[in-house]
């Protein structure tokens, strides 16, 4: 069985989403970011401060090159993840990749001002613009769920009817090949 990849944006809600998604299939749960961590010891932040983003984008490939090896994961991605072609491509390879969208607004109104994110610190109009320059990537996902205006359980809800859909018609072309 394939991965189901989430990516998107900070805020839209991979994590949080990834973590009630995985619980209802069974299947286990894995944040990049946090791998990332776990190999380097380090949390996003730190990485960033103290080696700049290419190091962070470097660990951030070679964990997803792993994950991306395994089945049965529920992957929430950071935000810049697929950003990098090649992991966009390795993560699809064995995975569904959908993509979970929030208006700039939900996003800024869900992070607040809890900033330990290093590419949201600035203004407005500089998380705006990083904002619709990664729209064009995450457009690539097999699908979009729109999180803006719908709480946890019914994003999951949402997924999981499409997963669903996903399978029959799998099972449907498999059955007439």
């Amino acid at each position: 069985m394939r991965n189901i990849v989430l990516i998107g944006f900070m805020g839209t809600g991979k994590s949080t989403v990834g973590k009630r998604l995985a619980q209802s299939l069974s299947w286990n749960f894995v944040d990049t970011d946090c791998e990332i961590g776990e190999v380097t010891s380090l949390s996003v932040s730190e990485i960033f401060r103290r080696h700049g983003e290419t190091r962070f984008r470097s660990e951030e490939s070679i964990v997803v090159t792993r994950l991306s090896q395994q089945e049965q994961l529920v992957i929430a991605t950071g935000g810049g993840t697929v950003l990098n072609p090649l992991n966009l491509s390795a993560l699809a390879k064995n995975g569904i990749v959908i993509a979970l969208h929030a208006s700039l607004e939900a996003i800024l109104s869900r992070i607040g001002h809890k900033n330990d994110r290093p590419l949201l610190k600035g203004p407005r109009e500089a998380i705006e613009k990083l904002w619709s320059e990664r729209q064009n990537v995450y457009v690539q996902a097999d699908y979009i769920v729109d999180t803006s205006q719908k709480n946890v359980d019914e994003v999951v809800k949402e997924i999981l009817l499409l997963l669903e859909r996903v399978m029959k018609d799998e099972l449907s072309n498999a059955a007439k090949d």
